[in-house]
């Protein structure tokens, strides 16, 4: 009877320290405060997929750029001397109409409140923009908007890779073509400051970078090319398509065409 009652505890202790093991592992996915939690708790069922609160965040935040970079645009092309700030406004009138115009079909679809005015930060720049005359003016204009438009991409890229519903998916892949094009004619000016936009962005992060060492003076052996199966036939083009390298196919299916 010892003997028996002596396995019996030993039998029991083993399934306590199991049981106490697994419960952590097994009750961490649904846990308040976890990740999984927070993309449950805000999450929302449509017929295109779940709805989470950083979809609709990205939403707004779609409709908020066209609310004031539409005017900084219209303003840019009234007002700025040069050419190359009047191309820039007019990629930014053309790019944002489109733009908006998916966005709020896609709102509509999900029923996701917009707002109709910038926010007061939006509405801070074009004040500022406003006050700005020559070269100033355009130096404003240039490094503001190329800096909202960078940060703005990393949302983009978050969402594109995130999301599982289709609508928001394909407006995070429309937004990254008018973003990344709206960059593109911004550094073309030469006005952009990118010194500052790296001193910025060097006070958010708090990793230490990797990668090679420094170049020491003497040039690396060169890298071996990537080259493709010669025995295959390739019918793709690279994805900037013909022309210079920087450009940017802007031409897609209107918002709601099948």
């Amino acid at each position: 009877m010892r003997r028996i009652n002596g396995s019996a505890l030993i039998i029991a202790a083993l399934v306590a320290t199991v049981a106490a093991l697994a419960f952590p592992v097994w009750s961490y996915a649904d846990r308040s405060g976890t990740g999984q939690a927070n993309i449950n708790a805000s999450s929302v069922s449509t017929q295109w997929g779940p709805l989470t609160a950083t979809d609709r965040d990205f939403l707004v935040k779609v409709r908020l750029a066209g609310l004031w970079e539409l005017p900084a645009g219209q303003q840019a092309l009234e007002r700025a001397p040069t050419k190359a700030i009047k191309e820039c406004g007019d990629h930014l009138v053309v790019g944002h109409t489109d733009l908006d115009k998916r966005s709020r079909d896609v709102a509509a679809k999900l029923g996701v409140e917009l707002p109709n005015q910038p926010n007061d930060q939006q509405q801070g720049w074009l004040r500022e923009l406003s006050a700005a005359t020559g070269q100033e003016y355009e130096q404003k204009f240039a490094n503001l908007l190329r800096n909202a438009h960078g940060k703005v991409f990393a949302l983009i890229a978050q969402v594109r890779h995130t999301t599982r519903n289709t609508l928001i998916r394909q407006l995070a892949s429309d937004a990254n073509i008018t973003v990344l094009d709206h960059i593109t004619m911004l550094e073309a000016t030469g006005m952009v400051d990118f010194d500052q936009i790296a001193n910025e962005a060097a006070g958010t992060v708090t990793a230490s970078p990797t990668g090679p060492p420094p170049p020491n003076g003497n040039l690396p052996p060169a890298a071996d090319p990537v080259e493709p199966n010669p025995n295959q036939t390739l019918t793709s083009e690279p994805s900037t398509g013909p022309g210079a390298p920087t450009s940017i196919n802007t031409n897609r299916p209107a918002p709601g065409a099948s």
